[in-house]
């Protein structure tokens, strides 16, 4: 018999979504998914991103707002206890945490410095990998 971490709850995986996800795949545009699905993280993900990189900050931090909580909501379902191991490895998992990248990222833009730590610290407790993938490794 193996023992895990016994301090540590189990990773959360949150269940695939195949239809939202193959649209995304299929570079359909997220605010049409988001839309279609508004409780899917990625997409807001997505749009989020695609703010920031527009530059525009107030934008992007409503969408990753939108993405987190629509994210926690999913995770709380799946059993997270708002901690824990959330990994990055299972695509699920990533629309969330981008999410919650991509708040950070917002967050500084606008001068919310706790938010954005709070962001970091987030992302990096649940899976460091997603801290790496999407930049925001300390």
């Amino acid at each position: 018999m193996t023992h895990g971490n016994l301090l540590e709850p189990e990773p959360t995986r949150l269940p695939d979504r195949p239809g939202p996800q193959a649209a995304l795949d299929a570079d359909t545009d997220p605010a049409e998914v988001a839309a279609e699905h508004p409780d899917f993280s990625e997409a807001w993900a997505a749009l989020a991103e695609r703010a920031l990189d527009a530059g525009e900050a107030v934008a992007a931090y409503a969408y990753a707002r939108t993405g987190y909580h629509r994210g926690l909501d999913q995770l709380r379902r799946s059993g997270w206890k708002g901690f824990g191991p959330v990994p990055w490895s299972h695509r699920p998992n990533q629309g969330f945490l981008r999410s919650v990248a991509a708040l950070a990222r917002a967050a500084q833009r606008v001068g919310e410095v706790d938010e954005y730590e709070r962001c970091t610290t987030l992302l990096a407790d649940s899976d460091p990998e997603a801290a790496k993938a999407t930049g925001l490794a300390g």
